[in-house]
Order: C-alpha cells, then sequence, then structure tokens
C-alpha cells in the first residue's frame, strides 16, 4: 500500500475507534448531568420532541481528533494550525453550549463576545500561518491549471472574511440531524484525498476528522440520540477553513463546502429582507434547511439532498486543482 494513502487510512481507523468508543460513555453522562438540547419554539414544531435530547457531543469529536492527531503531531508539525484552529473554535462553542444548557440563558455567549473570541483565534491562526508555515499569501485558482493568485496585502482582510465565513457557516449548518456531521465528513474526505495526491503532512489530521465523524454518525443519524452543538459545529468549520489554507485552497470552500456558504447566506437575506419589508420573510424560515423542512421535506431527505450536493461538488473540487 501506498505510505501517503497509510497515513490517512490509519487515523481515520483510530480515530473512528476512540469516538465509538467515547460516544456511549457520553451518551448517559450528558442525560445524567440533563445537559440537553434546548429547542426554541419558534423553529419547526417536529422539532419541540428533541427537546432534552443530549448535546455537546461535539466534545467528542474535538477529543478523537486531538488524540489522534496528537500521535502524529511529532513528525508532522503542518498539523499544528488546523489542530489549533479546531480546538480554538471549539473551545469558543464549548463555552457557548455551556451557558445555554448548564446556565440556562437560551442565547448562550452574547453576539460580541462570540465574534470576540473568533476573531482572537482567527488572528492568532493568522499570525502562525504567515510566521511558522510556508503558506504564504497565494492561492490555488479552481480550474485554472494550477495557476496561484497572491493576494498579497489583501491577504488579511481575505483571511477573516474566509475563516468568519466558514466557521459561522459551518454553525449554522447544524440544525438537522446527522446534517453538519454528513456535510462535514465528506468535506474531510476531499481534503484527504487532495493531500495524498499532494503528498502534505496534514493527512493525519483530515484522516482524523473523517474518522471521528463516521463514528459520531452513528449516534447522530436521525432519530439523533446525540447533539454536537456548538461546540462540535465550530470546531468543524475552524478545520475547514485551517485546512483549506494549509493546502492554499481557500478559494475552493465555495466549492465544496457550498452548503455552508447557502445556510449562512439564507440568514443574512432573511435577516435584511425581514428588516427592509417590516417583519416579512424571505424563506419560510432560516437557516435554508428548515425552509425545506416547513415546504414539507422529511428531515432525512434534506440531509440525504444536501448530502449528495456535497458529494458531487467535491468530484467538481477535485477536477478543478489541475
Amino acid at each position: 500500500m501506498n505510505y501517503s494513502v497509510f497515513k490517512v487510512i490509519l487515523p481515520v481507523i483510530i480515530s473512528f475507534g476512540v469516538c465509538a468508543v467515547l460516544c456511549p460513555l457520553l451518551i448517559p453522562f450528558l442525560k445524567k448531568l440533563k445537559f440537553g438540547q434546548f429547542v426554541r419554539e419558534e423553529g419547526p414544531q417536529s422539532h419541540l420532541k428533541k427537546s432534552g435530547t443530549p448535546t455537546m457531543g461535539g466534545i467528542v469529536i474535538v477529543l478523537s481528533i486531538a488524540i489522534t492527531s496528537l500521535l502524529y503531531l511529532k513528525n508532522y508539525t503542518d498539523i499544528i494550525p488546523i489542530l489549533f484552529s479546531t480546538i480554538g473554535f471549539g473551545i469558543i462553542g464549548f463555552m457557548d453550549d455551556y451557558i445555554k444548557v448548564v446556565m440556562k440563558r437560551s442565547m448562550g455567549l452574547r453576539a460580541w463576545q462570540k465574534l470576540l473570541g473568533q476573531i482572537l483565534v482567527t488572528a492568532i491562526l493568522g499570525f502562525y500561518l504567515i510566521n511558522f508555515t510556508n503558506v504564504g499569501t497565494s492561492m490555488l485558482i479552481p480550474f485554472s491549471g494550477g495557476k496561484y493568485l497572491d493576494v498579497s496585502y489583501l491577504f488579511v482582510p481575505f483571511f477573516f472574511i474566509i475563516v468568519l465565513g466558514t466557521v459561522n457557516g459551518s454553525n449554522f449548518t447544524d440544525g438537522l440531524d446527522g446534517l453538519e456531521s454528513s456535510v462535514t465528513v465528506l468535506i474531510a474526505t476531499f481534503f484527504s484525498v487532495v493531500a495524498i495526491g499532494l503528498k502534505s503532512d496534514i493527512s493525519p489530521i483530515t484522516g482524523a476528522v473523517a474518522g471521528s465523524l463516521l463514528a459520531f454518525l452513528l449516534y447522530n443519524v436521525y432519530p439523533a440520540k446525540v447533539f454536537m452543538g456548538d461546540t462540535g459545529s465550530l470546531a468543524l468549520g475552524g478545520f475547514v477553513a485551517a485546512t483549506a489554507y494549509m493546502l492554499q485552497m481557500p478559494l475552493f470552500i465555495p466549492i465544496v463546502a457550498l452548503v455552508y456558504l447557502v445556510e449562512i447566506i439564507s440568514v443574512m437575506i432573511q435577516v435584511s429582507y425581514f428588516k427592509t419589508t417590516g417583519g416579512k420573510r424571505f424563506f419560510k424560515m432560516a437557516p435554508i434547511h428548515h425552509h425545506f423542512e416547513l415546504m414539507g421535506w422529511p428531515e432525512t431527505r434534506v440531509v440525504a439532498v444536501f448530502s449528495v450536493i456535497t458529494a458531487i461538488l467535491c468530484l467538481v473540487g477535485l477536477m478543478g486543482i489541475n
């Protein structure tokens, strides 16, 4: 077997095993602590039955990724910024979940607190990428035959927009059983294939993310026994953004993570339209996955369609590399 392929497969197996073992241990523990999901009354009525389902399951995802990555960290230092971004944004998500679930403040962190934390993690990540890696300020242009765009002094504003947009897009995607897990495991697989092809040293962590999500899906598919919460969704958004930059492929995010983009844009459209029209709604409900639910789509169909779209776009992304 090709050694570079082995560097992905083994982390997948290790991370899958860690997550598969920890989930059955964590779920009863979360139930005992009454760390149940708070479901908004203004959300889809079909979701009210999910109230009380254990949340903060993202802790297991982050732990599985971290444990697996640490086994490779000594010889694969390119993992460091991706692991930092995953854990850093995961901590912000954990704080948000903790305030919602334990302190019973339904809105979690205040908007400015969450944004400040995200800006801080993004700034540290950007500083590390510029000063301690060979990433530089160039980005691979999709379908250009291998040409790169050097954004030079525009790197910083582009970086903040792309990272924060990806992280929050991931957060908005986590609204249906298995949706965020299914979409992101495909994106992680895409990055793993690219890392193998480029012989990149980040492949152990891309494999670890894929493995942890495959195991988490065993408990997160409809009807979910556990939700990942903001702990998981923000961490995964941080992983996608940091991985894309380590591969100099942030311009591929709108392709392979189009679902993230559509989710966050749907919220922006809904809020803007609501304010400018004095209370009218553009979508039946935002993020857009709820719009399809209210159109009569079963939750499982929305997840399946979004996942199939992501799988196809990942193939398109692979075509766009050369």
